[in-house]
């Protein structure tokens, strides 16, 4: 066999129609678009989404497709088990904490207790959230858990960044309330 012997499969490939070529040639006159209108122009028609000026399906449903909401609060997550292998029983443990330990990122920001794992004793954990499970498994060794404030909420929260002199009045005035 040589390259000049290799074809395609049969049926792999079809002739190219030629349209608008004359009325006998099946396709001509009106090449198969109907007659006038902004669809037998070439380049007429809107886009794949267009209802002829209403506010697309798409937009009008903004759960389905390109819609971030700029009010959710994105938390870290921390597991129980992950607490119960950096920490000690008896322990306060705070954001910051966790912070220089390396379970979050970012002391400031939000902050969820997950009820994986299971803890070894009693410790006060302070979050901002925590599940009913991790609840259940901290009060069942006598521990307790702080419910904190998140600092920012809505926005301010996710995008809108804020200046270090800025955030630190903010928790001043928190700490005053």
């Amino acid at each position: 066999m040589k390259l000049t012997d290799l074809r395609p499969a049969a049926g792999a490939t079809t002739k190219h129609r030629r349209l608008g070529r004359g009325v006998s040639a099946g396709q001509g006159k009106s090449a198969g678009r109907g007659s006038k209108g902004q669809h037998s122009r070439a380049g007429g028609g809107k886009g794949p989404y267009f209802e002829g000026g209403q506010l697309p399906l798409v937009r009008r449903l903004p759960f389905k497709r390109g819609f971030t909401n700029i009010f959710k609060i994105y938390y870290q997550e921390v597991k129980l088990e992950d607490l119960a292998a950096k920490f000690k029983t008896g322990m306060v443990i705070t954001p910051e904490m966790l912070a220089e330990v390396g379970l979050i990122k970012k002391a400031d920001k939000p902050l969820v207790i997950l009820g994986n794992g299971d803890v070894r004793g009693a410790m006060t954990i302070q979050a901002h959230r925590v599940t009913k499970s991790a609840l259940a498994k901290i009060e069942a060794k006598g521990g307790s858990v702080v419910i904190l404030t998140p600092m920012f909420t809505g926005a301010r929260a996710t995008v809108k960044l804020l200046r270090k002199e800025q955030i630190a009045k903010m928790r001043e005035q928190q700490q005053q309330k």
